[in-house]
């Protein structure tokens, strides 16, 4: 009887401790997704619509996880992380919905947090419950159910099994995704977009330029320029394009094409020409304007 209840303390304490692991684990992919909501995915159609989604439904399965340690709310949030490590990987490869994800930390960060979430809420979910007194003939109404109580066999190796190929897949989608594409400046064109006539690349893309930068200098770097790719090489003008065109040298040596003295860019949630869903976002430091004809 001693080492029963022994046995029940530990596995009690075991419990507690995946509770508190998978919802903060949770709480952390939600404040991720959040962030980058925050910071650029809000302004890309349905992607962003999704991450605020996934952010409300995070925090909303880490409440429920935590405070009630249900094991159908375990399994729950074991799913929706691994769904969403799916969108991502999807998203990497293929693309989803017009919108092709580029190699940042905040991703890799994010997939590797959500494999840890997948193990410990189904460890949790499948792991022995506590043991509650008899209630009457009910109790013993189904066998099923007894078993069900003191676990699944052989659970802990399917999930190591699970979480294991979810990393490699990961892996194997971070070392082939493209990190940051640079837009190749070529023959700038103009465009009309909301009445406005602006500076495109050679695409058609939305040209932008970055309140902090100065004429000599980008301070777009790192994550920033993954999100707002640097219009690189010598730029011409094409018809109506007036202005003055030049070049400065980034901090990697690159050579980016300025107008009028600004650095220009692209960004990643336009993923076809006439679209400006930058302009006028307050991100990564500084507000982002698309670039008008001058003159």
């Amino acid at each position: 009887m001693v080492m029963e209840k022994t046995r029940r303390a530990g596995l009690d304490w075991q419990r507690l401790g995946l509770r508190v692991a998978g919802a903060g684990l949770l709480a952390v992919t939600g404040a991720t997704h959040l962030d980058l909501y925050l910071t650029g995915y809000r302004s890309i159609p349905v992607i962003g619509w999704l991450f605020l989604l996934q952010v409300i439904a995070a925090f909303g399965l880490a409440a429920a996880v935590l405070v009630t340690g249900s094991r159908l709310a375990a399994a729950a949030g074991a799913g929706f992380v691994l769904s969403t490590l799916g969108g991502y990987l999807l998203s990497v490869w293929i693309g989803l919905f017009g919108f092709k994800e580029v190699r940042t930390t905040a991703g890799i960060v994010a997939g590797v947090v959500e494999v840890a979430a997948f193990a410990a809420l189904a460890v949790l979910a499948l792991s022995p419950a506590a043991k509650r007194q008899p209630a009457g003939p009910a109790a013993s109404r189904s066998a099923m159910l007894g078993r069900l109580r003191e676990g699944v066999p052989g659970a802990g190796a399917g999930i190591a099994a699970v979480s294991a190929a979810a990393l490699v897949l990961l892996g194997v989608a971070v070392a082939g995704a493209s990190g940051p594409a640079p837009s190749a400046a070529g023959a700038l064109r103009t465009a009309t977009i909301g009445g406005v006539t602006v500076i495109t690349n050679a695409k058609g893309f939305t040209l932008y330029s970055f309140a902090p930068d100065t004429p000599s200098r980008s301070n777009c770097n790192g994550a920033c320029a993954a999100y707002w790719p640097p219009v690189t090489g010598t730029p011409a003008a094409g018809p109506g394009v007036t202005g003055k065109l030049g070049t400065i040298k980034r901090s990697d040596g690159a050579t980016q094409a300025t107008y009028d003295g600004h650095p220009l860019y692209t960004y990643i949630a336009d993923t076809a020409p006439g679209q400006a869903h930058g302009n006028n976002l307050n991100l990564n430091g500084g507000l982002w304007h698309e670039v008008p004809v001058s003159g």
